[in-house]
């Protein structure tokens, strides 16, 4: 299974109040802190959002 590593890159300071909540929701509170999380559509849209905000890492299971 598909995971992505999301980094907070910018402050939410002035930003968009809805951006301000969906950072909430992923967990990303202080700039440069990270939240793994499954690769699907729901947390890709989430992302997507706020893109110019974050960084996008993917991770591949070594396992596989």
């Amino acid at each position: 299974m598909k995971k992505i590593r999301v980094i907070l890159k910018k402050s939410p300071i002035n930003k968009i109040e809805k951006h301000k909540l969906t950072l909430k929701a992923l967990g990303l509170t202080k700039i440069g802190k990270s939240r793994v999380f499954p690769d699907n559509e729901a947390v890709r849209g989430m992302i997507n959002q706020v893109s110019y905000m974050v960084e996008v890492q993917e991770i591949t299971d070594a396992s596989q």
